[in-house]
């Protein structure tokens, strides 16, 4: 009889974004193989102690993603490896369990920003997803669009923004620069978290004071208006780019709330309203900015498109939502890619990146 792969889902964490990453790991939770995996469900507290669910019984309150929470009856476990690998080790009995691969469903920081990943690679686990560098450029807006444009990706213009050089990017200076209104963001955040759009003086200003609570840098970027347009991309060495998908907002923009806690914040169209050309030439720039971070994997890249075809790349997600409303799945069940089987793939892809990274001389 052939082993079960052992898949430890990671879930929760210290970030804004410790509720929506419960909800993704419920959701892959309910659609993973029991055939092919024996599952360790880890959900991480916000102060990054991990708790063993072993009845996969790890939630409160999940009627409402606002009020969904870890239950209290995990057991606190820590990572560690012996000579097979990486291991769980039960802090109070030293009980152990052999991991094969981790699969992080944690969004924001410490999960999406490099810290986990880097985590992971000093106990030389196998993780899906995304590895440190990528993680940690792709989290960081100004460095990824550095990137992007050093690769000769369309982004848009702004200015970056730190706290003791507040008083030379006056409001006059902005308007002068990109006219109204533009959009004030943290450059290390995610899901739309402190991101406000601006239309006049006290609005920048009051923009600037909601991002730095989340940042030390900050990006006031020019608004590009057209339509909000995601690609899913799928892959190691030879990634591939999935339908696309046009998100419709019914507020201002695509605000955290229109993403997660608003059942009716927006509506998709999948695939997007696009004539071919432009939707294929998307999908040329989402796997152009997936190599450039040098991302593995998985990751969502979203553009804008206006109404003149401009195409221009707004951000990468390296560890996308997978709630049952997210467009990482949605877009890869519409190209033919079933949720179960997208899991298998990611697990699969992670798994052949840590088999292709062991052949690598580490020390001499």
């Amino acid at each position: 009889m052939q082993t079960k792969c052992k898949v430890a889902i990671l879930a929760g964490g210290p970030s804004t974004e410790h509720k929506i990453s419960l909800i993704s790991a419920k959701s892959i939770l309910k659609a993973i193989s029991r055939e092919n995996y024996d599952i360790f469900l880890i959900g991480i507290d916000h102060q990054t102690q991990w708790w063993w669910y072993p009845d996969e019984d790890f939630l409160s309150n999940t009627e409402s993603v606002s009020d969904v929470k870890l239950k209290n009856s995990g057991i606190a476990v820590r990572l560690d490896k012996d000579a097979n690998g990486p291991i769980l080790v039960e802090l109070q009995s030293q009980k152990t369990n052999k991991i094969d691969i981790f699969f992080p469903v944690l969004h924001g920081s410490y999960g999406e920003d490099g810290v986990l990943q880097g985590y992971l690679n000093a106990f030389n686990a196998a993780f899906v997803g995304v590895d440190l560098l990528a993680s940690a450029s792709g989290m960081d807006k100004d460095m990824a669009k550095r990137i992007w444009k050093e690769a000769g990706i369309p982004v848009a213009r702004s200015f970056t923004v730190r706290p003791h050089l507040v008083d030379e990017f006056h409001f006059p200076k902005i308007k002068e620069a990109f006219g109204m209104p533009v959009f004030v963001k943290p450059a290390n955040a995610g899901s739309s978290v402190g991101v406000s759009k601006v239309v006049d003086e006290a609005s920048y200003n009051q923009a600037l004071e909601e991002a730095f609570k989340f940042d030390r840098k900050v990006l006031v970027e020019e608004a590009v208006i057209g339509k909000e347009v995601e690609c899913a991309v799928l892959g190691n060495e030879f990634p591939e780019a999935s339908i696309l998908g046009e998100i419709i907002p019914k507020a201002s923009f695509y605000s955290f709330d229109a993403k997660y806690m608003d059942d009716d914040g927006a509506s998709m169209a999948i695939p997007a309203d696009l004539p071919e050309n432009i939707a294929e030439k998307v999908k040329m720039y989402a796997i152009m900015a997936f190599k450039a971070l040098e991302c593995e994997g998985l990751s969502r890249v979203d553009f804008f498109v206006t109404t003149e075809g401009r195409i221009v790349l707004n951000e990468i997600n390296t560890l996308p939502g997978f709630t049952s409303i997210s467009m990482y799945p949605k877009l890869w069940e519409a190209s033919g890619t079933s949720y179960s089987k997208l899991i298998d793939k990611l697990i699969q892809l992670g798994l052949e990146r840590h088999a292709r990274n062991q052949k690598l001389i580490k020390s001499v």
